[in-house]
């Protein structure tokens, strides 16, 4: 709207000047005048242009501000998911969960089906199939997380913040709750030193193709979940490097 003001206002304010040339302007003073108009023409198309790249320059910046936010986001949450593989819930310890990476060890399975023969009545026996999970070994959390910053991953890139990290309980289904976290941060603080009006717009973000509300989350404690609240398009790297 304001870009649209600005341009009809350009509009106008041309008219008026060349209405007002024409009527008192003596000839041998209009050069002069024109100089003035070639400036105000230079003067406008800037802020117009202006006007249209702030935008599209904010949409690039924030992207690649989120984009390093949530690298240190998925850390956490694929920290806290091994986690709770060995010790069946979440923490909300930084510092825990950074040894856990360094100390821990996931169990390495391996599923058999094994017959056995059942009993179904009269003496009489039945084979039936039996899904067998083994332990077969270990392997260090720590391989998981090769080549990455993970001593750092609290830390909200770009901010001197850190990301608060929560944990409870969520139900499931009727009478069974299970584990959760939330790890988060706002958008204001990842935005900061940005053009105002536009950081504003941004904390209103309700579309599919935006991260929506005022914060940065991976987890909930609200609903079962480990995702983020960021749209797909922030996991195509991950993707492609996999």
């Amino acid at each position: 709207m304001g870009l649209f003001l600005m341009i009809l206002a350009a509009v106008v304010v041309a008219f008026l000047l060349a209405f007002v040339i024409v009527k008192f302007v003596p000839l041998k003073m209009r050069w002069l005048v024109s100089l003035l108009l070639l400036a105000l023409t230079i003067f406008l198309g800037f802020k117009i242009y202006e006007g249209i790249m702030k935008p599209i320059k904010f949409a690039k910046e924030k992207q690649v501000r989120y984009a390093k936010v949530i690298t240190n986001l998925k850390m956490v949450r694929d920290a806290e998911v091994k986690y709770n593989e060995v010790y069946g819930t979440f923490t909300k310890d930084k510092n825990a969960l950074i040894t856990f990476i360094e100390n821990g060890k996931l169990a390495i399975t391996q599923t058999n089906n094994v017959e056995k023969d059942v009993r179904v009545g009269s003496g009489i026996s039945v084979k039936k199939s039996f899904r067998v999970v083994d332990t077969i070994g270990f392997e260090p959390v720590l391989k998981s997380f090769e080549g990455k910053d993970y001593k750092n991953m609290f830390k909200v890139p770009g901010t001197d913040k850190e990301f608060s990290l929560e944990v409870g309980k969520v139900e499931k289904i009727a009478g069974l709750e299970v584990p959760a976290f939330i790890a988060k941060i706002d958008k204001a603080s990842i935005l900061k030193g940005m053009d105002v009006s536009l950081v504003k717009q941004e904390l209103e973000a309700n579309t599919i193709d935006q991260i929506k509300g005022e914060f940065v989350t991976v987890g909930s404690l609200e609903e079962v979940t480990t995702g983020g609240n960021w749209p797909p398009a922030y996991d195509k790297g991950s993707a492609e490097k996999k």
